[in-house]
């Protein structure tokens, strides 16, 4: 269980290499994913070790936390780049954090209450240069999700998107035109409590099951 650090628990984090972080006892968050992921073709560590865990501290998240994730989605590809994406944030303890709080379905609500930061993930459907629609939005809003999804594990953060929240209620909130623009997810962020060791995690496919070879 996440808590103040002891003396003893210093003493464990000197032999086991866990981490001590500003008076909680953390784990690495992949650590735990490779005891139960297998990287089996030797691909960058970070893709295959990041995962959704939802056990969480309640600290905050601060403005410097965050940048480094949103300047990684930032270069994330797209079509003609035209970089879709736009993350509406609202950190804890804030009333913008209560107002996106209140469009997650109970179930999310029940352990994004220990979340650092609340997230809406929204996409641009028009092209501001020829007003046309763009087939790819949601697909290059995903391509800068997965980078700051990437960039948060790699710094120990809990990155979980949902799709567990009222997305008309968020789109109303945003004021967003609704030929314009679409709401693609919400997203918690925070730092993880040892209780992630326990969650379940989630394997993949097999690729023969993703993959097709065109004669």
């Amino acid at each position: 269980m996440g808590g103040a650090v002891t003396k003893s628990d210093v003493d464990h984090c000197l032999v086991e290499n866990d981490l001590c972080y500003n008076g909680f006892l953390m784990i690495d968050l992949r650590d735990v994913a490779k005891k139960k992921r297998k990287n089996a073709h030797q691909i960058l560590d970070e893709v295959i070790y990041r995962w959704s865990p939802r056990s969480m501290t309640g600290e905050p998240i601060s403005e410097e936390e965050l940048t480094p994730l949103f300047e990684a989605a930032r270069w994330a590809p797209s079509h003609f780049n035209y970089q879709e994406w736009h993350f509406h944030y609202a950190l804890r303890d804030t009333k913008a954090f209560q107002e996106l709080f209140s469009l997650l379905v109970p179930g999310n609500q029940k352990w994004c209450d220990k979340a650092g930061t609340l997230m809406i993930l929204v996409s641009k459907k028009i092209s501001d240069e020829n007003q046309q629609f763009i087939r790819t939005h949601s697909l290059d809003t995903g391509a800068a999700w997965q980078s700051f999804a990437i960039e948060g594990i790699r710094r120990n953060l809990v990155i979980h998107a949902m799709a567990g929240f009222d997305y008309d209620k968020a789109a109303e909130y945003l004021h967003l035109a609704e030929d314009e623009y679409q709401v693609e997810c919400m997203i918690a962020v925070g730092k993880p409590n040892q209780e992630v060791i326990d969650e379940d995690m989630s394997l993949r496919k097999n690729l023969e099951e993703i993959i097709t070879k065109l004669e």
